[in-house]
């Protein structure tokens, strides 16, 4: 088998207007598809797919508990940039070594962070 690459990742939600407006408006993701279910693009070569799960015959368990990373070009500005339209962060911003990550969730508790790797991978 060859994986070209990540086309999208679905993400479970109870609100779908709630959550198009977050996905759209808060974060300034850009929607390319209404059709079905909202889909956001993620930078070059993947998106975000909002799905109520009850529209495939499923229900929604709990929200994702693994967090998205979002890479963007500075952290510590997109996390301001977010707190000024209301997103509340869990802790302050990380500095792995390598990385720093600010930690939040959307309207439904699914996990996102910001991202952005500052250090050579080895």
């Amino acid at each position: 088998m060859i994986v070209e690459r990540a086309d999208f990742v679905s993400v479970p939600v109870t609100d779908m207007e709630r959550a198009t407006a977050f996905y759209g408006n808060t974060l300034g993701l850009p929607q390319i598809s209404e059709a079905g279910f909202p889909e956001f693009q993620l930078g070059e070569n993947v998106s975000v797919y909002l799905i109520r799960m009850e529209s495939i015959g499923s229900a929604f368990t709990a929200p994702h508990s693994a967090h998205l990373a979002l890479r963007v070009p500075d952290v510590a500005e997109a996390r301001s940039e977010l707190e000024a339209k209301g997103v509340e962060f869990d802790g302050e911003t990380l500095d792995s070594g390598v990385c720093h990550m600010a930690f939040f969730h959307d309207p439904d508790g699914n996990a996102l962070m910001l991202h952005r790797r500052y250090a050579p991978r080895d």
